[in-house]
């Protein structure tokens, strides 16, 4: 939970909007009486730190988080602690951007060995027999 000082610089504070409420859960009267569940929004669109490409590439990637006005919504209430809550879904939103921007490399596929291939199809024929056996009236013509 700790940030590294280029985590916490990934998105200026001044962009986040914090909102707390009243959490569900654990923690006795503590949850009658303090506000420790924390909603974080961060608006893609009316960013200024990242490019045009950079938030079309997480508007994309995290389509499923953002709303109609863009915004980004993180919750945590894993904690008793509001301080806590607000760390955690600090780390969550910086993890998220960070997975977002990521470049994925290209998937280069294996070719399967012809000894792999021959292998797989005897396995199947065997398997083949094998039912064929459990059938009633059953007839197997041996190659």
């Amino acid at each position: 939970m700790n940030f590294s000082s280029e985590e916490q610089n990934l998105i200026p504070e001044d962009e986040i909007k914090y909102q707390f409420s009243r959490s569900s859960g654990k923690g006795g009267q503590n949850v009658n009486k303090v506000e420790t569940k924390v909603e974080i929004r961060w608006n893609v669109n009316n960013s200024k730190f990242f490019s045009e490409e950079e938030k079309e590439k997480i508007r994309q990637t995290l389509a499923y988080k953002i709303n109609q006005e863009g915004d980004l919504i993180i919750r945590s209430e894993e904690e008793r602690s509001q301080l806590k809550n607000k760390r955690i879904a600090l780390e969550k939103l910086h993890e998220m951007i960070e997975e977002a921007l990521k470049i994925k490399e290209k998937r280069i596929p294996t070719k399967l060995l012809k000894s792999t291939k021959e292998k797989r199809l005897k396995e199947k024929k065997l398997i083949s027999k094998k039912k064929k056996l459990r059938q009633k009236n059953s007839r197997i013509e041996e190659k």
